[in-house]
């Protein structure tokens, strides 16, 4: 047998720790992202559910779930949560994860960003809804809050957001994916609990993933330093992803339907430029500064989460961001 990596080896010390719904069938759309992934390798180690994975590319899906591929507990379904689903399988649990998270795509397609969170949600609520729903989890974002004052966000915050900016598409369909959720639990009695994770990092990421974290790694194992453009001033709270799907399968059995929940860890707020730094030192590289005239024009944001909530239901990070680097890096 295979030596685990540190990120299996993670994967099996949080599961150990969780309650896992143990029959019937669990769907988990956007299965080949960062946390569609990490729900399915712990539900697939530590739970008896058969697990349905949703993604576009099962190419991709063969490669990064090729341990279960002939697993009769495992099944992936290649398909667009902008279209309506025509199987005949009843999902009892669903956590619906699938969404254009990259900031390339806010840039490229902030259409198509704002019909995957809407259109993709209303689709898996009604498949579910027809076919023995018991509970859902939507993974929603804690863009949602905007741009704060610099306290921390708790779940009733509510900061501003530029709804003309092409990039508000992501913010904003969150938003209004997540009152759909209100909507659909109190005209319908639907149960959905929602997770709004912070920044989350970890391994499997793609290789056009162009967010902050994902360039960074990528650039310091391929032999590279890290060129800053900016200060990196930005100070915002980090999550571990085999901490961020533990806390999402905790809400799925132990959330508050109608609520929604922050997922962070509060051990892990650094700035970018700490972040940049920490992976620099794991990886035996260096931070180089390159700051164009004019080009730190980024605000100081601050963007530090509560989980005051989440906690209250038995959850707790177990690895800080030097471990989940150090686990992602080696993994």
């Amino acid at each position: 047998m295979a030596q685990m990596t540190p990120y299996q080896q993670d994967i099996h010390q949080v599961a150990s720790q969780l309650q896992l719904p143990q029959d019937g069938n669990i769907l988990i759309t956007g299965a080949t992202g960062l946390i569609g992934g990490t729900l399915v390798d712990i539900l697939m180690m530590h739970s008896h559910c058969t697990v349905y994975a949703m993604g576009r590319n099962s190419q991709r899906a063969a490669q990064r779930f090729e341990a279960y591929w002939q697993n009769a507990r495992f099944h992936f379904i290649e398909h667009d949560v902008c279209n309506p689903l025509t199987l005949d399988v009843d999902f009892h649990y669903i956590i619906h994860a699938a969404s254009n998270a990259s900031p390339n795509f806010f840039q490229q397609s902030p259409v198509e960003v704002m019909k995957s969170n809407l259109t993709g949600l209303c689709n898996m609520v009604e498949y579910g809804m027809k076919h023995q729903l018991r509970r859902m989890v939507y993974v929603s974002s804690g863009e949602v809050y905007g741009e704060g004052d610099g306290s921390i966000f708790t779940e009733q915050s509510s900061g501003y957001i530029d709804m003309l900016s092409p990039r508000a598409c992501y913010p904003s369909s969150k938003r209004a994916a997540e009152t759909l959720c209100a909507s659909y639990c109190q005209e319908y009695g639907v149960e959905i609990v929602i997770a709004r994770p912070c920044h989350t990092y970890g391994p499997y990421f793609t290789e056009n993933d162009n967010r902050v974290y994902a360039q960074f790694i990528r650039n310091a194992l391929k032999g590279e330093d890290i060129v800053m453009k900016s200060k990196g001033e930005q100070y915002r709270s980090w999550i571990y992803v085999v901490d961020c799907a533990a806390a999402i399968l905790t809400l799925l059995m132990k959330g508050q339907s109608g609520e929604a929940y922050n997922v962070a860890n509060a051990e892990s707020n650094i700035t970018i430029y700490q972040l940049a730094q920490k992976i620099a030192t794991l990886c035996q590289r260096q931070v180089i500064m390159d700051i164009q005239e004019g080009g730190n024009t980024t605000p100081i944001t601050k963007a530090v989460f509560s989980t005051q909530k989440l906690e209250q239901l038995g959850w707790k990070p177990l690895f800080n961001i030097d471990e989940g680097l150090e686990h992602t890096i080696r993994s």
